[in-house]
C-alpha cells in the first residue's frame, strides 16, 4: 500500500469525529481539515489534467526540497487558497462523497503523462510523481492536526 492510500485510510477513520473542535489547536473542526485535504487532492488533479505537459520545466526549489526531505510542513505558515476552503455545512455524508471523488481523482493520475503538472505557490511546478508525495505530506499534516484536536483536550 502506498503512503497516500495509507494516509487517506487513516483520515477516513476520523469521519465519525467530524464535529470535534479544539481552539487551542485549530479554529477549524475535524471535518474541515478532512474536507480541505480532500479538496486539495481533487482540485490539484483537476488542474493537472488541464495542464500542457510540454510546458513542464523542472527547477530546483529549496523550500520543496526541505519539505519533501522532512516530510512535513510547519504549522500556521500558509493560508489555503479559496478554491480549497470547505463550505461550512460539512456532514459525514458529504465527507464520504469527497473521499470517493478524491480516490477517483487519484486513480485518474495513472492515465496522465508523467509531466502533467500544477504550479504550487511555494514549491513551483510539480509533475505527477512529486505531486503524489505532496498529497501524502499535506494530508498527513492535516491528520496530525486532527489527532491533536481529538486527543489534546
Amino acid at each position: 500500500m502506498n503512503k497516500l492510500s495509507s494516509v487517506l485510510d487513516q483520515l477516513e477513520l476520523k469521519i465519525t469525529q467530524y464535529a470535534e473542535i479544539n481552539p487551542m489547536v485549530s479554529e477549524a473542526t475535524v471535518g474541515w481539515h478532512i474536507e480541505h485535504s480532500l479538496l486539495v487532492i481533487i482540485q490539484i488533479i483537476e488542474a493537472m489534467k488541464n495542464a500542457d505537459p510540454s510546458l513542464y520545466q523542472w527547477r530546483f526549489n529549496k523550500k520543496r526540497t526541505v519539505v519533501f526531505f522532512l516530510k512535513s510542513f510547519p504549522r500556521g505558515r500558509a493560508n489555503a487558497p479559496a478554491s480549497v476552503l470547505p463550505t461550512p455545512n460539512i456532514t459525514p455524508g458529504s465527507l464520504i462523497e469527497s473521499f470517493a471523488k478524491a480516490r477517483k481523482s487519484i486513480k485518474s493520475l495513472d492515465s496522465l503523462s508523467p509531466n502533467h503538472y500544477f504550479t504550487h505557490p511555494f514549491f513551483g511546478q510539480l509533475n505527477i510523481k512529486p505531486s503524489r508525495t505532496f498529497f501524502a505530506i499535506h494530508t498527513n499534516h492535516h491528520l496530525k492536526i486532527i489527532n491533536d484536536i481529538i486527543f489534546k483536550k
